[in-house]
């Protein structure tokens, strides 16, 4: 389900700080479906048939997740100017020491409630040729926490759920650079971190095609300048149920966040960026 500057070498520096939004949070907040191969596998055993929980029964399910995500868009620390950034997930993984990615989501069959939740720590060492044998290294790392409650829509189509949501969602992204320059016997450091809260509004669907085979979507748009200007994510997926409690999903998801931190004796921080990439799940349903 959140995520620096020194010298004459802003644009590399703002390109590996924007690498940490690769792992941003959060709306693969029900992502359960198909491995790659899925649609290859027979079956061993017929099909579970579809469970009909009582009315207000809640349902319960417990997701993991994986996010390949790549990075575009804008970002700036402290008082140097926002640089462009175009970094695909192949090269972000690469610097990835490591990362939780998970989610909840529980409904009664009017009321439902999603969390997802995603933290990540990224690192990146190299050269800069323009200083000789200096080297830069720098630490990123990402919070994403979203919530949000749900109520269905009263809707006659079998298998398909809509529902309305709003919730919450925050961010939180942090930066230590650290400047080896070749000719000075130290280091140059600077980090900086911001934080910010979202409101959010949005819609998620569920269409059950069959007893095995699902799809889940969801959407939602906030910050409304209350906390970024806009923050927007989006989820699409396809499920499979291996039995009734256990089952797999692939996706694709996007994040996007518009932010700009007050100004300030450390300058501002900015944050203009769309994070995308291929989702794969595993969960749990009880």
């Amino acid at each position: 389900m959140e995520e620096t500057g020194v010298i004459g070498v802003g644009g590399r520096i703002k390109a590996a700080a924007a690498g940490l939004a690769m792992v941003l949070t959060g709306a693969t907040l029900l992502s359960a479906g198909p491995a790659a191969n899925a649609a290859d596998l027979t079956p061993a055993t017929p099909a579970p048939a579809p469970v009909d929980p009582s009315p207000g029964e809640w349902r319960f399910q417990a997701t993991a997740y994986g996010w390949a995500t790549g990075i575009k868009g804008d970002v700036g620390i402290r008082n140097l100017p926002a640089t462009g950034v175009d970094l695909p997930f192949s090269k972000v993984l690469a610097n990835l020491d490591g990362g939780l990615m998970g989610s909840f989501y529980a409904t009664n069959g009017e009321w439902l409630v999603l969390t997802d939740l995603v933290l990540a720590r990224l690192s990146h060492s190299f050269q800069i040729p323009a200083l000789g044998a200096s080297t830069l290294d720098v630490g990123l790392n990402q919070t994403v926490a979203t919530g949000a409650i749900g109520y269905m829509l009263p809707l006659t189509q079998p298998g398909l759920e809509v529902a309305v949501t709003g919730g919450l969602r925050y961010m939180r992204l942090k930066a230590d650079v650290a400047l080896s320059p070749a000719f000075l016997p130290a280091s140059l450091t600077v980090s900086q971190s911001q934080g910010w809260l979202d409101p959010t509004i949005g819609l998620f669907a569920h269409w059950r095609i069959d007893d095995r085979w699902f799809v889940n979507a969801i959407v939602d748009i906030g910050g409304f300048g209350l906390g970024s200007e806009v923050s927007s994510t989006g989820y699409l997926g396809l499920g499979y149920m291996w039995n009734r409690s256990f089952s797999t999903g692939l996706g694709f998801r996007y994040l996007y966040e518009d932010y700009e931190g007050p100004g300030a004796r450390k300058g501002t921080f900015r944050y203009n960026a769309t994070s995308y990439g291929p989702t794969l799940s595993m969960a749990w349903h009880f």
